[in-house]
C-alpha cells in the first residue's frame, strides 16, 4: 500500500509540473500538423475482398497485426454485431524469479495495472488486451471497445479494422475468433436546408486570436455551425476530450486517473482572446505519454452573431509537436508544426468520421493570413482558406 501511494503521490506531483507549465507558459500562436494518430495505423483496405452480406462472417484476429480488415463494407447507419472468443497467450519474462510466465487473455482484455501508465494503448480508457475495432483507416478514426459482444451503427462508410489493445504487435500465441454481421439500413434519403455562409460574415471573424497582451497567436482555421449541445456530442464522438481549466482540476483529474489505472490527457491549455474573450471551449487528442510535448488540440468562441438562427463557432486549432525555445523570453515553450493547414484538415476529418457532419466547404476571408510568426516568433505558413463545417441539425 505504501508503494501504491508513492506511485499516486509523485504522478500527481508530476501532473501538478506539468499544468504549471501549460498554464504559466506565455500563450502562442501554434499551428498544427496532424501528429501520429494515438492508434495504430489502419491494414489497407484492399488488402481484403469487399463483402456486402447480412451473412455472418468469421474474422481471425492475431496480436501480430495492427489492424485487420473484416472485408466488410459498411453503410453510415448500417447496424453493426461483433461477437468474440477464444484467447491470446502473452509470455513474459519475471526477473526476480527468472522464469518465463505465460498470462491467457480474453477478448474483454485483462485490468491494467499501474504501469501500464507509461505505455500507449489505442483505446486509452479499455482494458489491456481487449478486443477493440475502427471503422475506416483515416488517421482521426477513433477506436472503440469491443470486448466479448458489441452492437451498434455504423457512424460512416467505410470498412470495419479489428485489432487487439496492445502497444505494439506482439508474438502472442492463440486469437480471438470473432463474428460479425452487418444489417443494412433502410433505404431513407435525408436532406437538409443549409445555407450558405456569407463572405461578409466570414469576414467578422479575426485572423488570428490574442493573448491577453494583444499578441497575435493562432490563425482561426475552421467554423462550426450546430447547437452547443451539438457541438459537445460531435467532439465526444470523435474522441477529442475537454480540456481542464485550472491546475486544481489537473492535479485531481490527475490522481484519479491514476487510481482508474489510466493515462491523464486533458492537462490545461492557456488561455486566448478571441471577439474580445477568453475561448468557450478547449479540446484535445494526444499520446497519454507525450501529452505535455505533443498533443492535438484547439480552442473555441460561439461568434456574436448568427447564420439565420444557427449558432456559428469559430475555431483556431494548433498541433503542439515538442518544445521549443521563446524567442521573446528565452524560455521554454511548445514547438508547432508550421503546416498549420494539416491541422484542419485533422480536425474536419475527425468530426466527419463521426457521422455527425452534413457539409463541408472552404472559404478563403479578405486579406488571408498566408505567413506569419507565432507569438513566440517561430514561422508557420498556410494556404489561408477556412473550412466551414456544418454539423446536422
Amino acid at each position: 500500500m505504501r508503494l501504491i501511494a508513492r506511485t499516486v503521490c509523485g504522478l500527481a506531483s508530476a501532473v501538478l509540473l506539468f499544468a504549471q507549465f501549460q498554464l504559466n507558459r506565455p500563450p502562442t500562436g501554434q499551428t498544427i500538423a496532424p501528429a501520429p494518430s494515438t492508434a495504430p495505423t489502419a491494414a489497407p483496405a484492399q488488402a481484403t475482398p469487399t463483402v456486402a452480406s447480412e451473412k455472418p462472417v468469421a474474422v481471425e484476429v492475431t496480436s501480430d497485426k495492427d489492424w485487420i480488415d473484416t472485408g466488410i463494407a459498411f453503410k453510415a447507419g448500417d447496424t453493426v454485431k461483433v461477437t468474440a472468443d477464444g484467447e491470446i497467450g502473452y509470455s513474459s519474462f519475471d526477473s526476480r524469479s527468472g522464469k518465463v510466465s505465460k498470462s491467457l487473455v480474453t477478448p474483454a482484455g485483462v485490468a491494467r495495472g499501474f504501469r501500464d501508465l507509461m505505455r500507449v494503448y489505442p483505446v486509452n480508457d479499455a482494458p489491456r488486451g481487449a478486443l477493440i475495432g475502427r471503422f475506416g483507416e483515416a488517421a482521426a478514426a477513433r477506436a472503440f471497445l469491443i470486448g466479448h459482444e458489441w452492437q451498434g451503427n455504423a457512424p460512416v462508410d467505410g470498412h470495419l479494422f479489428l485489432s487487439v489493445n496492445q502497444t505494439a504487435p506482439s508474438a502472442g500465441e492463440g486469437s480471438f475468433s470473432t463474428t460479425v454481421i452487418r444489417t443494412p439500413a433502410p433505404a431513407v434519403t435525408q436532406t437538409y436546408d443549409l445555407p450558405d455562409f456569407p463572405q461578409e460574415l466570414l469576414d467578422q471573424i479575426p485572423r488570428r486570436v490574442q493573448d491577453a497582451a494583444g499578441t497575435p497567436g493562432d490563425r482561426t482555421n475552421f467554423v462550426v455551425i450546430g447547437t452547443r449541445d451539438r457541438v459537445r456530442e460531435a467532439y465526444a464522438a470523435a474522441g477529442w476530450s475537454l480540456v481542464d481549466k485550472d491546475k486544481g482540476s489537473a492535479v485531481l483529474a490527475g490522481v484519479l486517473a491514476t487510481l482508474g489505472k489510466r493515462s491523464y490527457v486533458t492537462l490545461p491549455m492557456s488561455e486566448l482572446v478571441l471577439f474580445g474573450r477568453t475561448q468557450d471551449f478547449g479540446y484535445a487528442q494526444g499520446d497519454p505519454v507525450k501529452v505535455v510535448a505533443t498533443r492535438h488540440h484547439f480552442r473555441l468562441w460561439q461568434a456574436p452573431f448568427d447564420l439565420k438562427g444557427a449558432t456559428v463557432w469559430a475555431g483556431a486549432g494548433t498541433h503542439d509537436i515538442g518544445f521549443d525555445k521563446d524567442q521573446r523570453t528565452g524560455g521554454l515553450t511548445h514547438k508547432i508544426d508550421p503546416d498549420v493547414d494539416l491541422e484542419r484538415e485533422y480536425i474536419v476529418e475527425s468530426l466527419k468520421n463521426t457521422g455527425l457532419v452534413v457539409k463541408t466547404v472552404y472559404m478563403t476571408p479578405a486579406d488571408p493570413i498566408t505567413t506569419a510568426k507565432t507569438a513566440h516568433g517561430e514561422e508557420f505558413h498556410s494556404d489561408g482558406r477556412t473550412a466551414i463545417i456544418y454539423l446536422k441539425p
